[in-house]
């Protein structure tokens, strides 16, 4: 039995409607199939999705404050006003920028741009900053990505007699900054058809409104800050990013191109993983380490000698970024583990000095990918007295509403249901972490706590073709609450399996049901080698790809998680090197079992744990669901019992036999018949002088000659007297049977022959039948 991971929600698509899908928008029975799961059951619906075009976008007039927002901005360009873009210093708050830059440059305006630094002014709306931009003498603030939870510093901005247009997409507080306008898709609730707009898609909104057409120019940056904001891909979002990606695959811009070369990617061949994991942790990296103005400049540039030296600044910023994360994560497990109230706790708050504040929300996150609990990670300033971090959730916590429960010892917090970052005094830590554990309690049940693997759809491997993978690109791009589809093949079973890489840290397998075969692949799955036997029905979870090699295409299954019900048969029987199959099972959830005092002599120190010594079934209670049998059973009752009485998941079998008797097999009668005439004609024979010469001339080895004597003392046929052999007179007759070591060696050859020497089939149906009975 392998347990998964994670608890599998799988889905089962009604059949009816996955084939009326299928024939009617001429798709294959996986895209109808992810269509129908994720709730597309009319072809019009579908087919929309498939085909996107500009009728997806809504007017711009319809956010609220719109009108007034074009109309002050336009009031500034025509009066030479002073325009200061304030930004934010993440991918999201970086793209915003550039796109208000580039509309309000191409409109003529008088503007400049800036961007707090994470670690010196903190997130959003800052007052020495905005004091700053007054003194330059700045008319016009619009805030781009931020500004919604920016109360008193946009009040201070006012009062030095600025005029400041919000735009932001972040959860609004009860009270709203007095800013002359507010362009959020949320403020107020309901007012504009999509409300889950990145902050580049409002800024996007707002240059749409400006131009007076759609940018098409700037799709490219939408689709970087979209993606790396994880907001919904879908409404408006999906369009944006769908049409960006296009932009970004044909772009002559400089910056496009310096960024594919650091980071090793094809430009033709940009997706939304190429964003999410290549471009938007590069343009995150420079604002979580200090300074995120370069990341402007950046996509500003038209220059290819500086673009290629910013390009390399994000890369080298990328890599420190990279291992500040690992270090962090490393010392987060190790206060987690070492503290037990800590760990207890159903919302996970960490605390450290001198953790980098610009890199916890990723250390957070990859903290709930371990706990699956909700977590914040803070960084502690003693000279300061406050602690400044980022939290990620679980679904069924919304952070931003609980957070904002505990208003009166966060002074400064914002975010999202998923995601948030805050501030607070250092001895008000284990106060915020006592009292969302008591929140999680109230709204978090065990099941809720337990991790989830939604899967889109099982298949069949008739099923997937190259074909039919290449069509699953048409439902892209994918990403939040529009994921990757994740696919299950159930019940295949293991044709072959090795471990690969420079460590073997990986798995490549061949897997096949009644309808074809498929190579699988697990990266960092190595150990599913130790995991998996064969014969076995087991279901993969994973990602359906294409391998290219020398021109020809093969279907490949990524492997995410792995699971079977079935109990399973590890055989170990011959391996002489106790550390070779030892190092294969999971010893700390194993239990070893011996039947023969000196088994546990042999290996008690070779394993370094008990091992429990069956005699009698009195042992059973202690015996749990992986076992390994070191040696055979005295019997093969007490084996049998054993089995009846376990909830076995696991047998290794080793059976250590020193003395086999199978190939020495049983004398036949005419062998006993010969020797016990051979005696008979000599008084006495003296075994221990004669012996070998007696092994030469009747044929069996001295082993079998010691055991007929044995068999005929036993049975009172002869007597040995200072190793003379001498038959006595008028012996009963008595069958070989009755002597308890003819029955001992019947039973040890037929023991061995049924499970020391039996195929792997043989065994695992022998152990079958028994377990079946349970």
């Amino acid at each position: 039995m392998i347990d998964s991971s994670k608890k599998w929600i799988v889905q089962h698509p009604d059949p009816e409607t996955v084939k009326e899908l299928q024939q009617g928008l001429g798709i294959s029975s996986i895209a109808a199939k992810i269509l129908v799961a994720r709730g597309y059951t009319d072809s019009n619906e579908a087919a929309t999705l498939l085909k996107m075009d500009d009728q997806q976008l809504h007017n711009p007039y319809l956010m609220h404050g719109m009108k007034e927002a074009v109309s002050r901005i336009e009031q500034a360009i025509n009066n030479g006003e002073k325009i200061l873009v304030y930004g934010d210093y993440d991918a999201d708050g970086i793209t915003s920028t550039t796109v208000m830059l580039n509309v309000l440059l191409d409109l003529g305006a008088d503007v400049d741009y800036m961007i707090p630094n994470r670690f010196t002014h903190g997130y959003g709306p800052n007052e020495e900053l905005f004091r700053k931009a007054h003194k330059q003498g700045v008319q016009l603030i619009l805030t781009v990505d931020n500004g919604i939870s920016g109360i008193e510093p946009i009040r201070v901005a006012k009062e030095l007699g600025m005029d400041v247009i919000i735009t932001d997409h972040h959860e609004a507080g009860e009270i709203l900054p007095d800013a002359n306008v507010i362009l959020h898709p949320r403020v107020p609730e309901g007012h504009y058809p999509f409300g889950e707009l990145a902050g580049v898609g409002v800024a996007f909104k707002l240059a749409h409104a400006l131009y007076g057409e759609i940018p098409q120019h700037l799709f490219q940056y939408v689709a970087i800050g979209t993606i790396a904001d994880l907001v919904p891909l879908k409404g408006e979002n999906r369009y944006l990013v769908q049409q960006g990606i296009k932009y970004l695959q044909s772009s002559q811009n400089q910056w496009v191109k310096a960024l594919c070369e650091v980071a090793g990617a094809k430009q033709a061949e940009i997706d939304e993983e190429t964003i999410g994991f290549y471009f938007g942790p590069r343009l995150n990296a420079i604002g979580r380490l200090g300074d995120a103005t370069p990341g402007v400049q950046f996509l500003m540039s038209e220059d290819r000698g500086e673009t290629l030296e910013l390009a390399k600044l994000l890369q080298a910023k990328n890599v420190e970024r990279k291992d500040i994360v690992n270090t962090i994560t490393d010392e987060a497990i190790a206060i987690i583990e070492e503290n037990t109230n800590i760990k207890n706790s159903v919302v996970l708050v960490v605390a450290k000095e001198g953790w980098n504040a610009g890199v916890v929300g990723i250390v957070a996150s990859r903290l709930v990918e371990k706990y699956y609990k909700p977590t914040i990670i803070l960084s502690l300033d003693e000279e300061k007295g406050t602690a400044k971090g980022s939290a990620r959730s679980i679904e069924g916590f919304h952070l931003y509403d609980e957070l904002a429960k505990n208003r009166d010892i966060l002074p400064h917090f914002g975010g999202h249901p998923m995601a948030a970052g805050m501030t607070l005094r250092i001895e008000h830590v284990d106060e915020l972490r006592e009292r969302l554990h008591n929140q999680a309690q109230a709204c978090l049940t065990d099941e809720m706590l337990m991790p989830k693997l939604a899967i889109d759809v099982p298949v069949e491997l008739s099923e997937v073709t190259v074909e039919a993978i290449e069509e699953i690109r048409r439902l892209s791009p994918f990403g939040t609450e529009f994921a990757k589809p994740v696919f299950a093949l159930e019940n295949v079973k293991v044709t072959s399996m090795r471990r690969i890489g420079a460590g073997e840290t990986h798995v490549k397998m061949e897997l096949e049901d009644a309808h074809g075969s498929i190579d699988a692949i697990g990266f960092h799955k190595g150990y599913l080698s130790n995991e998996i036997s064969y014969g076995v029905n087991v279901s993969f979870v994973g990602d359906l790809q294409i391998n290219e090699w020398q021109g020809k295409k093969k279907t490949q299954l990524m492997i995410q998680d792995v699971r079977t019900d079935e109990w399973q048969l590890f055989d170990f029987r011959g391996k002489s090197q106790a550390a070779n199959w030892l190092a294969k099972i999971p010893i700390e959830r194993t239990d070893f079992i011996a039947f023969q005092e000196k088994t546990v002599q042999k290996y008690e120190s070779i394993i370094g744990r008990r091992i429990h010594f069956v005699q009698d079934e009195s042992a059973f209670e202690t015996i749990g669901s992986y076992i390994v049998l070191l040696d055979l059973p005295t019997n093969v009752e007490l084996l049998e019992n054993m089995l009846t009485g376990i909830d076995i998941k696991r047998v290794y079998v080793h059976f250590y036999t020193p003395d086999s008797q199978y190939f020495n097999g049983m004398p036949t009668r005419q062998h006993f018949s010969w020797y016990y005439g051979f005696l008979k004609k000599r008084p006495t024979f003296n075994l221990n002088a004669h012996r070998d010469e007696l092994s030469q001339h009747i044929g069996l080895n001295t082993d079998v000659i010691n055991f007929m004597t044995k068999v005929f003392f036993e049975l009172g046929f002869v007597k040995i007297e200072d190793g003379l052999t001498t038959v006595l007179d008028n012996a009963p007759k008595r069958e070989l049977s009755e002597a308890p070591s003819y029955k001992m060696r019947s039973e040890q050859i037929e023991l061995e022959q049924k499970l020391l020497y039996a195929t792997y089939i043989e065994l695992k149906q022998w152990f079958n039948e028994r377990l079946k009975s349970c």
